[in-house]
């Protein structure tokens, strides 16, 4: 019995001493942030915040480093308060722009690492508004490369995260050609046909185009909220 309790004692002596040593570990104190910035036009470039855009960061100073992933908000601004002081590479990946090169940086305290891309696509001139019982959005595509135009979409979702893969409702048009920036393209819901869409209560509706590249994500306009 007595070797038991000793047993015990040294088993939990050890395991206090080890606890101690995992609280001498420095916490994650420093901040990254920064925008996804349109090269030309100095707009924030708007994301989806479900498999949109992914930052990939990459930790120096391991044997075996692994990758980690910075999740971008819709608005295309990012922002992680949890990182450890030290040099990283980082660089974007499967975005809705031209692909760029990693870059490394030393993070520490609060450290600004804006993103300036060229986008796929621009909404142009987006307009969304309800006439009658339909809600109608028009709006101009500007594409920035001589690839064809896969789909046009106006999605809808009660938060204002909506976007492709976040929506109650979509609507969308394939469209399997380049886009004339001077043409007018409209979507129409008609709301009397849309049993998710309830009388009364607010949503957020937002316009969205895929250019048909491997991994390409989609271009977004602003989301707009309207009350049907």
């Amino acid at each position: 019995m007595k070797n038991i309790i000793i047993s015990s004692i040294l088993f939990f002596m050890l395991l206090t001493i080890k606890s101690c040593s995992l609280d001498n570990y420095e916490k994650p104190n420093a901040i990254l942030f920064g925008s996804f910035i349109d090269q030309e036009t100095g707009e924030l470039i708007e994301q989806d915040i479900i498999n949109g855009t992914k930052i990939t960061v990459i930790e120096h100073g391991f044997e075996t480093p692994q990758e980690q992933y910075l999740v971008v908000k819709n608005d295309g601004t990012y922002r992680n308060t949890m990182m450890f002081p030290n040099t990283y590479t980082i660089q974007p990946k499967r975005g809705n722009f031209v692909q760029i090169d990693p870059v490394d940086l030393v993070i520490k305290n609060e450290t600004k690492l804006d993103f300036l891309v060229l986008p796929f696509l621009r909404i142009k001139n987006p307009q969304i508004y309800k006439s009658a019982n339909k809600i109608k959005a028009t709006f101009n595509i500007e594409q920035t490369s001589i690839d064809k135009v896969q789909k046009i979409g106006l999605y809808v979702d009660p938060e204002p995260s909506v976007g492709e893969y976040k929506r109650v409702f979509a609507k969308e048009i394939p469209i399997g050609m380049q886009v004339d920036s001077s043409e007018l393209l409209t979507i129409e819901i008609d709301l009397n046909t849309v049993s998710e869409l309830k009388s009364g209560k607010s949503y957020y509706f937002r316009i969205g185009a895929l250019l048909n590249v491997p991994e390409a994500k989609s271009n977004y306009a602003k989301a707009v909220k309207i009350q049907i």
